[in-house]
């Protein structure tokens, strides 16, 4: 029928052609789902959309028998998203569109826009390249293959193309230059354990024993020669089930050192004065009227030296370089971190480190003794030990199999150990 508005996606009509449009008008409108009814039909011949719709509350159809619409206009909804561009590659277009609520005829419900788009650029297939020249043979000796390639670049394709149908590479059969292949040597089985080298264990090493094998299975070809069989011919090991040696006479581990002091004086600790201190050990396996364990560099059970007596002492101190990172923990868990610390460590005074030997000639060495109290400058808020701490990153999931995986472990690090002093 002319004169109606174009349908789907064509432009809106313009508002004098929509305005002229003929159509059946009627008083009332009853409003419905999905449309209306148009009651009160005010001529039996039509009249242009202008006139019709003077009154905001009259309905009309474009077709005598068609869908009834209001002449209450709607409002325009929001912009739907681009559709997808119209081609794949290069410059094409895309379109969204917009609807008005209900009023008005389908031509002037819906709204569109157009736009250009550019997509990455069109592929365009390579050319192969020339063979290359076959290779060595893979063997020298029997039958064996050697190959030649060649490669997309002839010329190299552009955005994703490719050569088309082909191989990259070719493999055919070649001999070596000897027609017999050298056998190498493979070992056969382990012969039995010997016997012991002793009957117990003590002190020294462990007795042992060995076996050994043949390189048999098969030996190695004469013509052409072929490879020995990798590996030792004899092994060895600790004999099992033997029982300890009687003890003999030997020197036990020493004892720890006793304090530093000096004979008839009340203190000699944070003193320049030098004391002594002494540390002992038994010789085992001694018996009351047996031998006893020869001397070792001149000590037998009583070892004496020289010292200064430092502990608790207040010394200058000065603060080391950060520690190395420690271990992720926890190992297994959430959030696992890593720390590293400086500590306040003290520096010990200059007192001298010989003394001459009362009553003989020489000198002796003077070991400090003790565990001082460093002083340092206060870092961070802290006066001993410092202590940073980060999470571990791009951390590896537990293994399934492994016990205690998926477990939530917890590990409470603080941050800074700090201890006033007196």
């Amino acid at each position: 029928m002319s004169g109606f508005p174009p349908q789907g996606c064509s432009p809106t009509p313009s508002s004098v052609t929509l305005a002229a449009t003929p159509v059946w008008c009627f008083a009332r409108l009853e409003e419905a789902e999905g449309g209306g009814a148009c009651v009160e039909l005010l001529s039996d011949e039509p009249v242009p959309l202008a006139d019709c719709c003077l009154n905001p509350a009259y309905g009309y159809r474009l077709r005598p028998h068609g869908r009834c619409l209001s002449c209450r206009q709607g409002e325009w909804g929001p912009w739907g998203p681009w559709s997808s561009c119209s081609v794949t590659c290069g410059e094409g277009t895309q379109r969204r569109g917009r609807s008005r609520s209900s009023g008005g005829d389908d031509g002037d419900r819906r709204d569109w826009q157009l736009q250009a788009c550019h997509l990455p650029c069109c592929p365009e297939p390579g050319g192969w390249s020339p063979w290359s020249p076959w290779g060595s043979c893979s063997v020298t000796c029997a039958l064996g293959a050697e190959r030649r390639s060649r490669s997309c670049t002839n010329p190299p394709p552009v955005c994703g193309g490719s050569c088309g149908p082909g191989a990259t590479e070719e493999t055919r059969e070649c001999l070596g230059r000897v027609p017999t292949c050298p056998v190498g040597g493979a070992w056969g089985p382990w012969g039995s354990w010997g016997s012991c080298s002793g009957t117990c264990w003590g002190a020294g090493p462990k007795p042992r024993r060995s076996r050994k094998r043949l390189c048999d299975s098969p030996p190695p070809s004469r013509d052409p020669p072929g490879a020995p069989c990798a590996g030792s011919a004899a092994d060895s090991q600790e004999c099992p089930g033997l029982q300890p040696c009687p003890e003999v006479l030997h020197w036990g581990p020493w004892g720890p050192w006793s304090p530093c002091t000096r004979p008839l004086w009340e203190s000699i600790a944070c003193k320049s004065t030098v004391g002594q201190q002494r540390r002992t050990r038994d010789c085992v396996g001694h018996g009351q009227g047996g031998p006893s364990c020869p001397a070792e560099g001149g000590l037998g059970t009583i070892h004496v030296r020289a010292c200064y007596n430092i502990q608790n002492c207040f010394l200058h101190g000065n603060w080391s370089d950060w520690s190395p990172w420690g271990l992720c923990t926890p190992p297994c868990g959430t959030s696992p971190t890593r720390s590293r610390s400086r500590e306040c460590r003290a520096t010990y005074p200059s007192y001298k480190l010989t003394v001459t030997n009362v009553g003989s000639s020489g000198s002796r060495n003077v070991t400090f003794w003790g565990t001082p109290r460093p002083l340092c400058e206060p870092l961070s808020g802290q006066r001993l030990r410092l202590e940073e701490t980060r999470p571990c990153l791009h951390v590896l999931p537990c293994p399934p199999d492994e016990p205690g995986a998926g477990l939530m472990m917890t590990s409470s690090r603080a941050h800074a150990h700090s201890q006033d002093l007196d």
